[in-house]
């Protein structure tokens, strides 16, 4: 059982721990380091030998047919297939909104500048495996591939203990659009997407979340490849001022502890009577702190900028501009971190470890790039002409300057 203590102050010793998640380990990193390093030198022969002694599953090769992947759909539970049909749908009908369109812009007379969508032309997702399965996932990431119109779409995920991808995985894959799967886990997967094999082709970047060894493999193959975010053990920081049913706040917390033993859980509040939902919680994973009112429950969240941000009190819209790092809000004792994971439409591949500071979600505006395109006619050169003949004199760029001016007419 945890209790509720008083939040430190902010700028102390105390408070600066609380923030800061302890940096990957040394001993993963250089273990990260070699795997990759073979990887790169070996390719399948690598990953082969690796899949065995790290997996324990001897395999002729990565590669899933498709078939396979078919009779995986063809034989899902129908009540599991409809969910997952269900939970595509609202992930296209989020993320549908974001697909890229922006006019041209008349700066001047016969000067329009304006840019265009371009996908990547093949992108690798990282699907975890190793303490259960995760199809939700694969549509998470696969769905907002393909709006973004990524032609090829790769499937990375562990092998299961009989050589086979999870057939529920595999389903998945198929409902979402990824047109190539691969029986790899781990920082093998990562290095094998990023550098290539002879039996699968380097992709452009890669998404997805992972453990310790999948993030430090992502953070090293940067680079040489894009990645989306760090995205590691989950979190979640439930806010509360006393008005929610600590069962309820209990249960969120459970909920995310339950990822894995180093997925962290903190309750921060305003009201002792809260300390309930401390009470069957897994202790050391889960932390309740007391504060003096929900300006400073917020603060600290920014601080500690966490990948999930419920906002479990009285109107928690008035709280929500005031939030400034989080991967994902949960307004109001009703929105439960969990309906985010798999249910509401919005992403749950999330910025972990503080990395909602600067990233944000898994969203298609990832899947692509956008390129920037200019257009000037006869009827813009001289507007072009007064800027660049002042500015590239004052730069001492005088053919920058000749190469507008010549086109005069």
């Amino acid at each position: 059982m945890s209790a509720l203590v008083p939040l430190p102050e902010r700028g102390s010793l105390a408070y600066q721990e609380l923030v800061t998640r302890r940096p990957i380990a040394d001993q993963v990193w250089d273990s990260v380091r070699q795997i990759l390093d073979y990887v790169r030198a070996s390719g399948d022969r690598a990953v082969l030998e690796l899949t065995e002694r790290l997996d324990g599953v001897r395999l002729a090769q990565t590669r899933v047919h498709g078939e396979e992947c078919a009779a995986a759909l063809e034989g899902l539970d129908g009540r599991v297939r409809e969910a997952l049909t269900e939970a595509a749908r609202r992930i296209e009908a989020v993320h549908r909104v974001q697909t890229f369109h922006e006019p041209p812009v008349a700066v001047a007379p016969g000067v329009r500048v304006h840019r265009e969508w371009r996908p990547f032309q093949r992108v690798g997702l990282y699907a975890p495996g190793g303490r259960t399965v995760y199809p939700s996932s694969v549509l998470m990431m696969a769905v907002p591939a393909r709006l973004a119109g990524c032609p090829e779409v790769v499937l990375c995920c562990p092998p299961q203990r009989d050589g086979h991808v999870a057939p529920v995985i595999l389903a998945a894959a198929v409902l979402s659009g990824v047109t190539e799967v691969h029986a790899i886990g781990g920082a093998q997967a990562i290095g094998a997407l990023a550098y290539g094999t002879e039996s699968l082709n380097r992709v452009a970047k890669i998404f997805g979340p992972g453990n310790a060894y999948v993030t430090a493999a992502k953070l090293q193959v940067f680079g040489d490849v894009a990645i989306d975010m760090p995205a590691g053990p989950s979190e979640i920081v439930v806010i509360s001022d006393g008005t929610a049913p600590p069962e309820w706040l209990a249960a969120d917390l459970r909920a995310q502890a339950e990822h894995s033993p180093d997925a962290l859980a903190m309750l921060v509040t305003t009201s002792e009577s809260d300390a309930a939902a401390l009470r069957e919680v897994p202790e050391g994973q889960v932390k309740g702190f007391r504060c003096v009112d929900l300006q400073q429950a917020v603060a600290f969240a920014n601080d500690f900028a966490p990948e999930h941000l419920a906002l479990a009190c009285r109107d928690p819209e008035r709280w929500l501009s005031l939030v400034t790092s989080a991967g994902s809000i949960f307004l109001g004792a009703d929105a439960a971190a969990a309906a985010g994971d798999y249910a509401t439409g919005a992403n749950h591949v999330l910025p972990t470890g503080g990395a909602a500071r600067s990233f944000g979600p898994l969203g298609v505006e990832a899947f692509g790039r956008p390129v920037q395109v200019q257009a000037v006619d006869v009827t813009g050169i001289e507007a072009i002409a007064a800027v660049t003949d002042v500015l590239a004199a004052i730069e001492n760029l005088p053919l920058h300057a000749a190469s507008v001016r010549t086109r005069s007419r």
